[in-house]
C-alpha cells in the first residue's frame, strides 16, 4: 500500500498487514524516546530549573524496548529512531542501540545534543547505529551557550567530526530557528553544511516548550529559509524516489551546484500531516499517535501485567487507527500538548 493508494476514509481496523490509519497513511516509522532526563535546559524546551523527571522504575528497560520495537517490526516498522531528553545520558544506551540494531532494521538512527557524542561516536557505530542527528541551534560559541545553558559549542562540533569519522552518516545538524535569537545564523548554517558535508535541518518552533511560551511570531518561516538560502546558492527540490510520496517531516533541496542539501521542517507555516508515517513511544511506554495529541495508550502495563504479544500489536493498530487528519495547529480549538517535547520524544 502505497503513502496515496486510498484517498478516502477507511472505515474498518485491519486486523493484519501493515500499520495504517483511517486516511490510509501507513505507519513504518517508529519513534522511541528511552529517557526524558537531559543534560542540557534549551530555553525553547525546558526550563532552567524545577522539572521533575520520572522514576527509573517507570522507564522501559532493554528487554520492554525491544520487545515493542520487535512487534512493531512484524506489523512493518522499517525505521525507528532513538530519542530523548538526551538518550545518550542512560548508562544502557549501547545495550538498547544493540539488541534494537540486532532485530535488523532498515534504519536506525539517533538523535541526541552531541555533548556525550564525541566519546560514544565509535561504541555506537559498533553496537549497529546508522546515523545521528545533532541538535545544535548556534555557531556562536556565547549565543550557543545562552541557548542551551549548560554545555559548549566546542564539544557538539567535536561530537559531530566524531561521528562522522566513525560512519554515523549522513550527519544531519537540526537547527530550531527562533525569531530575533538565531534567525541570522541561516547563512552560516548552511555554509557549515556545504563545508563539512552535513545536512543543515531548519525547524519551525513549535509549541512543545515546557513553560508554554511558545508564540507564533518567534517562528522563522520555513519558506524564508529558503529563499534566504537559495539567494546565496541556488536550490532545487529533492524529488523522492520511484515517485512516492515522501512522509518525512522535512522537505528536502539540493544545492545547484553539487555541494550537499538542506531541509526544512515547516511544522507550522506549511500543512505536513497529509503523509505522517510515524509512531511514538515515550520513556515509560506510552503510545502516541502525533506529537500534538494527548492521545496516549499504555504499552508499559500489557508488558508488565503478562500481556501477549498480539494484545501489544492490538494496541498499536488501535493506536494508529485513532490518529487525526492533523495536528490542527491552525484550528481554533487548538491548544498545544500537556506534555512537552522532552517528555515525548523527538
Amino acid at each position: 500500500m502505497t503513502m496515496h493508494a486510498v484517498p478516502v476514509q477507511m472505515r474498518r481496523m485491519p486486523t493484519t498487514g501493515p500499520l495504517v490509519d483511517t486516511f490510509g497513511r501507513v505507519h513504518d516509522d517508529l519513534r522511541i524516546s528511552i529517557t526524558d532526563r537531559c543534560n542540557l535546559r534549551c530555553t525553547y524546551c525546558m526550563p532552567e530549573s524545577g522539572l521533575e523527571f520520572l522514576d527509573r522504575r517507570d522507564v522501559l528497560d532493554v528487554n520492554e524496548f525491544v520487545r515493542v520495537a520487535s512487534i512493531a517490526q512484524r506489523l512493518g516498522v522499517t525505521h525507528v529512531r532513538i530519542t530523548g531528553g538526551e538518550p545518550l545520558v542512560r548508562h544502557d544506551i549501547l545495550d538498547i542501540i544493540a539488541a534494537i540494531a540486532a532485530l535488523g532494521f532498515k534504519d536506525l538512527s539517533l538523535t541526541t545534543n552531541g555533548t556525550m557524542l564525541e566519546r560514544l561516536a565509535v561504541p555506537l557505530a559498533a553496537a549497529g547505529l546508522h546515523r545521528a542527528n545533532v541538535s545544535c541551534d548556534s555557531l556562536r560559541a556565547d549565543r550557543f551557550a545562552t541557548i542551551r545553558r549548560r554545555g559548549n559549542l566546542a564539544t557538539v562540533l567535536a561530537g559531530m567530526d566524531a561521528a562522522q569519522a566513525a560512519g554515523l552518516t549522513p550527519l544531519k545538524i537540526n537547527v530550531v530557528l527562533v525569531e530575533g535569537v538565531n534567525d541570522d545564523e541561516i547563512l552560516d548554517f548552511a555554509e557549515h553544511g556545504r563545508a563539512y558535508g552535513r545536512i543543515v535541518r531548519f525547524i519551525e518552533l513549535m509549541p512543545l516548550d515546557a513553560e508554554g511560551r511558545w508564540q507564533r511570531g518567534q517562528v522563522v518561516p520555513a519558506e524564508r529559509v529558503l529563499q534566504s538560502i537559495g539567494a546565496r546558492w541556488p536550490l532545487e527540490p529533492v524529488a523522492s524516489e520511484g515517485g512516492e510520496i515522501d512522509p518525512a517531516p522535512a522537505s528536502r533541496y539540493r544545492y545547484l551546484d553539487g555541494a550537499g542539501e538542506i531541509g526544512v521542517v515547516a511544522s507550522v507555516t506549511e500543512p505536513f500531516c497529509g503523509t505522517c508515517n510515524r509512531l511514538r513511544l515515550t520513556a515509560e511506554g506510552e503510545i502516541r499517535n502525533c506529537l500534538f495529541s494527548d492521545d496516549e495508550r499504555s504499552v508499559r502495563d500489557v508488558l508488565r501485567s503478562g500481556g501477549s504479544d498480539e494484545e501489544i500489536a492490538m494496541l498499536l493498530r488501535r493506536a494508529v487507527w485513532a490518529k487525526r487528519s492533523g495536528h490542527g495547529m491552525d484550528e481554533s480549538t487548538f491548544t498545544p500538548p500537556a506534555r512537552s517535547m522532552s517528555r515525548i520524544g523527538g
